[in-house]
């Protein structure tokens, strides 16, 4: 109509989001900065920054490798989604959700992986946990590791107590003088939720037992099983959280909008909140390249 103007908004980048993605990844990149330094102090601490051949003397799996390793992955990944968001760099937040999309489909595909060879994983996991049985008592991060697993699964060994015969301070043989032959490792043992103080000494002489009689004091699953069994537990529901979630992006243009499909994170277990902190990632960084490239069109 004559007279009048019309007045179109142009698009813009949504400060809510960005800053939201900024913050973000400000999170992701101290954890993983603290990460990466607990392992390089841990390696310091046992000498290995300054000889560093040390790190194949292990027979097992030094578990500092993980702290190193996770904390590398999360400060990079971290600082790109943090300068991208804050300087508006779509090099960066493209690079951030393409590489948290590539370990978001790795961690899919080492599923399915798993379960069509699930044989062949079965004996490998094996293998390699009675590797690090035998390491048992050569490093005490080693040490924690296998005793937190076996408390966290409720396991005891690879295939069952049996296993811990692998191990020279464990074995049955006749020539072993420790005092923990024929027994097994604490984080084997059934805890008594009336017991206070831990006691370290509850699995010795306990293979010198009957299996029944073991039942009653030590867990005798092992815990390629147990893992197996929290695998398919997990494992399912993470899939179809990523194959709906990806599917949703492709339909709706990498316009997803996170909130709108969180059922109560508070009740998820840990993969679960992993999966959607990945989900949440990357389609914040996808929707803030959208915008950026909106408002550059109308430049």
């Amino acid at each position: 109509m004559p007279g009048k103007h019309q007045h179109f908004q142009e698009p813009e980048v949504g400060c809510c989001g960005k800053y939201f993605l900024f913050g973000f990844n400000i999170v992701f990149w101290v954890l993983g900065a603290l990460f990466l330094a607990i392992g390089l102090w841990a390696w310091g601490e046992k000498g290995v920054l300054s000889n560093i051949s040390a790190l194949t003397d292990l027979g097992g799996l030094d578990p500092v490798w993980l702290f190193v390793v996770v904390g590398g992955v999360m400060s990079v990944l971290g600082f790109a989604g943090c300068i991208g968001a804050l300087r508006e760099n779509t090099f960066l937040l493209k690079f951030f959700s393409v590489f948290l999309g590539l370990i978001f489909f790795l961690e899919l595909a080492t599923g399915i992986l798993a379960f069509v060879f699930k044989d062949w994983i079965r004996d490998q996991l094996n293998l390699f946990i009675n590797n690090n049985v035998k390491a048992y008592r050569d490093d005490i991060d080693l040490q924690n590791l296998i005793d937190f697993a076996q408390e966290y699964w409720s396991c005891c060994g690879a295939r069952g107590p049996n296993d811990w015969n692998l191990n020279i301070y464990f074995n049955c043989t006749d020539l072993n003088p420790s005092r923990e032959r024929c027994g097994v490792p604490f984080s084997c043992c059934v805890r008594d939720p009336a017991e206070d103080v831990l006691n370290t000494q509850c699995g010795y002489d306990v293979r010198l037992k009957l299996e029944l009689e073991q039942q009653g004091s030590i867990h005798t699953k092992g815990c390629v099983g147990q893992f197996e069994k929290w695998l398919q537990d997990n494992l399912i529901v993470v899939a179809g959280v990523f194959v709906g979630i990806a599917l949703l992006q492709v339909q709706w243009g990498l316009r997803l909008r996170p909130c709108s499909f969180t059922p109560d994170p508070c009740c998820w277990p840990l993969p679960h909140l992993l999966a959607l902190v990945q989900v949440f990632g990357i389609c914040l960084a996808q929707n803030l390249v959208s915008d950026i490239k909106a408002v550059k069109a109308n430049w």
